[in-house]
């Protein structure tokens, strides 16, 4: 005949045993599913940041032909004497020659200015002889007037004025600030045709820009470099520009 007090602990404890039972499994099937899902996760993620490292570097270049707004001659000329006042005065001479040159072609006083005088003096067999050199700086908006100065420019030879060496005509673009978003934006979009067609070419698509440089401005003559001594310079300009751009692909 079984014991009644020792019956009852026994049953007792496999009471709560069940319990703890089922807890231990629930919470190791928990634990299952979230290893489960969390390599699912890690694996996707990996998958993902693989695909998002994926880019490619392209060039695009974006180029526009403008006219220079700016032109300014530097007109250099000198004479000689064996004495400082007949060499200044074949100077003064000169000078007023080119005034009156320029203001022939229409060009207002002030557009005309002294920007530099040079006296120096050496002795050839025992005579002392002074040079006097000076340049006057033509500055003007007028692009079409000095371009017909220039073609005229003989005319200040027969004047007798004689040009040095250095004297030229130069014309520069000063609204590169003007035309710089639309040239950046169309070597964006040059940049990108480039990006999109690797991307054809290797069946992959073009997602957005992971990184951009942009590259200098560079402003040439449109026909090839001019300036310098017996070269005209151009007031046709070319404005040129070419960024470096990292597109994603997906």
């Amino acid at each position: 005949m079984s014991d009644p007090s020792q019956s009852e602990p026994a049953s007792a404890t496999a009471f709560w045993r069940q319990p703890l039972a089922k807890t231990t499994l629930a919470a190791s099937a928990i634990l299952a599913v979230g290893l489960v899902v969390g390599g699912y996760l890690l694996g996707d993620g990996l998958t993902r940041a693989r695909e998002a490292d994926r880019s490619v570097t392209v060039r695009g270049l974006a180029e526009k032909d403008v006219v220079a707004d700016l032109a300014t001659w530097t007109i250099a000329y000198s004479a000689s004497a064996n004495d400082m006042a007949t060499a200044q005065a074949s100077v003064d001479q000169d000078t007023a020659a080119i005034r009156a040159f320029f203001t022939e072609l229409g060009f207002p006083e002030e557009a005309l200015q002294p920007t530099g005088v040079n006296v120096s003096s050496y002795t050839q067999d025992g005579v002392p002889i002074f040079t006097v050199r000076q340049r006057m700086t033509l500055r003007t908006n007028d692009i079409e007037r000095a371009q017909r100065a220039v073609r005229r420019q003989f005319d200040l030879v027969r004047r007798g004025v004689l040009l040095e060496e250095g004297s030229g005509m130069a014309y520069t673009f000063t609204k590169l600030n003007d035309v710089k978003p639309e040239m950046v934006a169309a070597a964006t979009k040059d940049a990108r045709r480039a990006a999109e067609q690797f991307a054809e070419d290797s069946d992959t698509s073009v997602g957005g820009i992971k990184q951009a440089t942009q590259g200098y401005f560079e402003i040439t003559g449109r026909d090839g470099e001019g300036g310098g001594w017996g070269v005209a310079d151009t007031p046709y300009k070319r404005v040129r520009v070419v960024t470096t751009i990292d597109f994603y692909l997906r």
